[in-house]
């Protein structure tokens, strides 16, 4: 069952994408910008509720505050940045012209470097809770169908990397779940959902938040649990 979001994650990307293909160029902008703002709220809300998951808030302070600093001097989105910007120069462009190899990697990109993918598999593997998973579903499927209008099949083709990413993460989280307390499952959650708050306020426009960068609090709790 740790699998299941994952699945559907995968399938979500895969028939967003060939819709898309079938749009072609047809969808107007204007419609598109309406599901992804409506999209965003969801993840919002998703965030919000998420929060009161934990009972110590100072571990999620602390948790943030640190691992904020940490990734940051360590600098995983610019890591992130520079490896997209490698798989596009070496795929994306095909002898041919076609545009194959730069939606797969577009997409691929698109669906997996982000906290939302992370939080949302370990939710699944540790706590069977797949409601994170299942809003990206809708987030990649939309967005999948939209970017696959115009760069094609290849956009598809994300949907299984997404899969076999997703579900590494959630099997991990499976095996590590028999060694974590409620406590530390809770306030991993209330962190998580911390940083799908600033992925809704980016997807909104509101900020320009580089929440990979935060990706290391999510497993701080695992520590301070053990002191606070």
């Amino acid at each position: 069952m740790a699998l299941i979001s994952s699945i559907i994650n995968g399938l979500a990307i895969i028939a967003g994408a060939v819709i898309g293909v079938f749009l072609g160029k047809g969808l107007p902008g204007r419609v598109s910008g309406g599901v992804m703002q409506g999209m965003a709220l969801c993840v919002l809300a998703i965030g919000v509720k998420g929060i009161f998951d934990g009972e110590n808030f100072l571990i999620t302070i602390i948790s943030v505050a640190v691992g904020g600093a940490l990734g940051s001097w360590i600098d995983l989105d610019r890591y992130l940045n520079r490896f997209g910007a490698l798989m596009q120069k070496k795929l994306a462009k095909g002898g041919d012209g076609s545009t194959f190899g730069e939606g797969f990697v577009t997409a691929t990109l698109l669906v997996c470097v982000g906290a939302m993918a992370i939080t949302g598999a370990l939710d699944s593997g540790i706590r069977g809770d797949h409601t994170t998973l299942y809003a990206k579903s809708l987030i990649d499927f939309c967005s999948c169908m939209i970017m696959a209008s115009t760069l094609g099949l290849g956009v598809a083709f994300s949907g299984i990397v997404c899969f076999l990413y997703e579900g590494a993460i959630a099997l991990g989280g499976s095996v590590l779940a028999s060694f974590l307390t409620d406590a530390m499952i809770g306030e991993m959650s209330c962190v998580g959902s911390v940083l799908i708050i600033a992925i809704a306020l980016n997807m909104l426009g509101m900020t320009k938040i580089k929440v990979v960068n935060f990706i290391p609090a999510c497993f701080l709790p695992l520590l301070l649990c053990l002191f606070l």
